[in-house]
């Protein structure tokens, strides 16, 4: 295995463990959580050493906001979501990275936020794959 370049982008491995490939937008890689009790997206700027958003300078913390907008859009449209729930936490992995969550009144952390409620519940092959197909249609459409 080779090391990445000095200054290069790497994704975090632990987003990359629990997250599956969606599309590359021109800021961000889109990752779908490997979660199905919770259609949720990670957006992972495509820069080296980010920790926090204003370590974006203005322009990229711009086109973040509109890939923010494009996500949200997409999950919402394919959900049919209660609410979308949008974060960037960042207390165990430093990397920065949005999460955007879509919620239902019938989810079973609802009201309350998604973290420490019940093992995670990997997607099934299959409805992953429909469902990382709708995203890009969308996203990259």
């Amino acid at each position: 295995m080779t090391s990445p370049l000095p200054g290069a982008f790497v994704l975090d491995p632990r987003l990359e463990a629990d997250s599956l490939p969606v599309t590359e937008l021109a800021l961000s890689t889109v990752r779908l959580m490997n979660d199905a009790t919770y259609p949720w997206l990670l957006l992972v700027p495509k820069r080296p050493d980010l920790a926090e958003l204003i370590d974006l300078d203005a322009a990229d913390r711009a086109v973040l906001m509109e890939e923010i907008a494009a996500a949200s859009k997409a999950l919402k449209a394919i959900t049919l979501c209660t609410k979308l729930n949008v974060g960037a936490l960042g207390n165990i992995v430093r990397q920065l990275h949005i999460h955007v969550i879509a919620r239902f009144d019938t989810d079973p952390a609802w009201p309350g936020p998604v973290w420490g409620t019940g093992a995670p519940r990997p997607w099934e092959p299959a409805s992953a794959a429909e469902t990382i197909a709708k995203l890009r249609t969308r996203l990259d459409g």
